[in-house]
């Protein structure tokens, strides 16, 4: 029997989504990919989650994702071991299994189950939907990822009955009275509650529960989400706010036109300092030249950072 207190602490934490560099070819960039994740674990960062939406899950081939998958574990280890992986699977019930048991023979600890892209989903549908991930995989940490409000904590709960390997929750639904409702109706010592919507949310979330957060700006600015971490931890909300405030404008250019430029936020970021290149793949696409501009001067004011 698992008892997953190292999964569990991992998702207790900063939660890295590291972006995906492509090259001039468009293929995946494995050299700068391996170097922005030894940036991340140099600075302290601890739980990282190859093939998430900040890594353009839906753009990369099934290949890709399993090599992003293997690259992310042969990293932490050639680094010593100690973080913790959370490979993001979803798609149809076959694909995600087939990409937990790839997960889970590559060495990762942990899955986070992509919410269900179907145009129709229903309570008993959701709970069958990851219960089937999570029964194929008993060793690893399962953890959904939920971006629809519908899903209510009943659902939640009968997900954990069924499966004790379900031992968090990335919640992502833009309401911190729902978060705080669906955490207490699911079970709130059941699960570790994870702000899936970064920095912004987590004050609120981490008010109503929360003790994680999963993090883009991390890839660019790690020394800043790790300080928001540490004054959440410490209960320091007006510190949190600090940190808050000086991301604020970054997050708001993510956050635009229903996130439309998410992750090309974060890949400018990155090309400004000379980390990654700027290009991401459809639908998504770069910025214009005054988005790239905004992007500069708000990294330009981190520079001691």
């Amino acid at each position: 029997m698992h008892d997953f207190a190292a999964q569990r602490d991992a998702l207790a934490d900063v939660v890295a989504i590291p972006v995906t560099p492509f090259d001039a070819e468009d293929r995946v960039d494995a050299d700068a990919y391996q170097a922005l994740l030894r940036r991340l674990l140099a600075a302290g960062v601890r739980t990282l989650t190859p093939n998430g939406n900040t890594g353009e899950f839906y753009a990369l081939t099934t290949a890709e994702r399993r090599a992003e998958a293997e690259l992310t574990v042969a990293t932490v280890a050639e680094a010593g071991g100690t973080a913790q992986v959370v490979v993001g699977v979803g798609h149809e019930v076959p694909s995600a299994v087939a990409a937990a048991r790839h997960a889970r023979e590559a060495g990762a600890q942990l899955v986070m189950v992509h919410q269900p892209v179907h145009p129709y989903v229903s309570l008993d549908g959701w709970v069958d939907y990851h219960r089937a991930i999570a029964e194929a995989v008993p060793e690893l940490g399962v953890v959904p990822y939920i971006r629809n409000p519908l899903i209510d904590g009943a659902a939640i709960a009968r997900l954990g009955d069924a499966c004790p390997n379900v031992i968090g929750v990335k919640y992502a639904v833009p309401d911190p009275v729902r978060f705080a409702s669906v955490a207490r109706d699911a079970g709130l010592e059941r699960f570790v509650w994870v702000a899936g919507l970064a920095e912004l949310y987590a004050p609120a979330y981490f008010a109503c529960g929360a003790s994680g957060f999963t993090s883009g700006l991390v890839n660019v600015a790690p020394e800043v989400s790790l300080a928001m971490r540490d004054a959440l931890r410490a209960g320091d909300y007006p510190a949190a706010m600090r940190v808050w405030e000086s991301i604020r404008p970054f997050e708001e250019l993510r956050a635009a036109r229903q996130a439309a430029n998410n992750v090309s936020v974060v890949k400018e970021a990155l090309s400004v300092r000379g980390l990654c290149d700027r290009s991401v793949r459809p639908p998504s696409s770069v910025l214009s030249l005054a988005e790239r501009a905004e992007v500069a001067k708000v990294v330009e004011g981190w520079a001691g950072v």
